[in-house]
């Protein structure tokens, strides 16, 4: 079992199978008294099921989470937990679903509890992206991190393999970007390195037995480690493109981010080569990206933006988002090299530098 305690503080961390069933308890401990339950439309029985964990804790449910996390409906659902007197938000659901309750906080400063359903990792950190007019912005508050988060296995033993592995390959995309961050530092490394081992170990465990508790276990875990990771350091290149991508196309998250690491990881190997070496060992390959590449398409993992419905045409106002306002990243970032990798990824193209 992994110790959290020894990488982050300001949190409560249980892992557990049928852990949902004790979330009256944890959100006791953690000073609850009112708690709005969050989900997406897809998930709204697990959302019911939660309110009636929580009992009279409970103060509703509020389940229009979407992609991205809209501002129009971080203000509906702003409405409702004043309507609700809720001093309490319990997310059920993945980066969608926490993301709204991060924003409440923002907004009315709720104890948040993060029950999470798939790998994405927004439970671990302190950062909070939200769309408006099209256009994603990110902010970083240690604040919005969660308060508690409650892993139950039993909750992604029924996400489908599809997700599964696109939800796996955005964590995994935390920890590639954490090994080259400016701001690293040894335990973060080691972090990033953990997490992307277990999740390289257990996918195709996983892909092999969907239900396999102890497997989804793991791969939680794997989560866990890659998304603290993500909270911990700054992002680059690779985060920069999918909340371009997503903001102004609406894209799927974990798919885009599935698409594009491989890619980002190439663009960035000539000035990261040290620091990416680590993965040529762990997927079995001299090039890292191709690695990576080759990693996802034997899970099955989208390969090409154009099956997301992206548009040829899209690309170059896309690279041009991208490298309109300047941000770290180990390698320079040009509007040619970015339009070129947004090429082969468009196309489902092998990544190159």
């Amino acid at each position: 079992m992994l110790n959290t305690d020894q990488f982050q503080s300001d949190q409560t961390v249980a892992f557990g199978a049928g852990l949902r069933h004790r979330a009256r308890e944890f959100a006791s401990n953690a000073g609850c008294k009112r708690i709005l339950v969050l989900t997406t439309p897809d998930q709204s029985d697990l959302g019911l099921e939660v309110a009636e964990t929580l009992g009279p804790m409970a103060a509703g449910v509020f389940c229009k989470a979407a992609m991205h996390t809209p501002t129009g409906i971080t203000e509906e659902a702003l409405a409702h937990l004043a309507e609700a007197r809720a001093d309490s938000v319990l997310a059920a659901g993945g980066g969608s679903t926490i993301g709204l309750g991060k924003a409440l906080d923002l907004r009315a400063g709720v104890i948040q509890i993060a029950l999470p359903t798939t790998y994405a990792g927004s439970e671990c950190t302190p950062i909070l992206g939200q769309t408006q007019d099209g256009i994603k912005t990110t902010m970083s508050d240690p604040k919005l991190r969660p308060d508690v988060v409650l892993y139950d296995p039993e909750l992604v033993v029924t996400l489908p393999v599809a997700m599964t592995v696109t939800s796996a390959l955005n964590a995994m995309a935390h920890a590639v970007e954490g090994l080259y961050a400016k701001d690293r530092t040894d335990a973060t490394t080691a972090l990033a390195l953990d997490g992307l081992a277990s999740f390289q170990r257990a996918l195709p465990e996983v892909i092999g037995a969907p239900a396999a508790v102890s497997a989804r276990q793991a791969t939680q875990e794997g989560a866990w480690a890659c998304g603290t990771v993500l909270g911990q350091v700054g992002m680059a290149l690779h985060h920069k493109l999918c909340h371009t991508l997503g903001g102004a196309l609406n894209l799927p998250h974990a798919e885009t981010h599935a698409i594009i690491l491989p890619h980002a990881t190439a663009y960035n190997r000539p000035a990261a080569a040290a620091e990416l070496a680590p993965l040529t060992r762990m997927f079995g390959h001299d090039d890292p990206a191709m690695g990576l590449w080759e990693f996802a398409r034997s899970l099955g993992a989208p390969m090409a933006l154009k099956d997301l419905g992206v548009a040829e045409a899209d690309l170059d106002r896309i690279a041009e988002l991208a490298t309109t306002n300047p941000y770290w990243n180990p390698r320079e970032i040009t509007n040619d090299g970015i339009r070129a990798l947004l090429g082969r990824a468009w196309g489902g193209a092998a990544p190159h530098a």
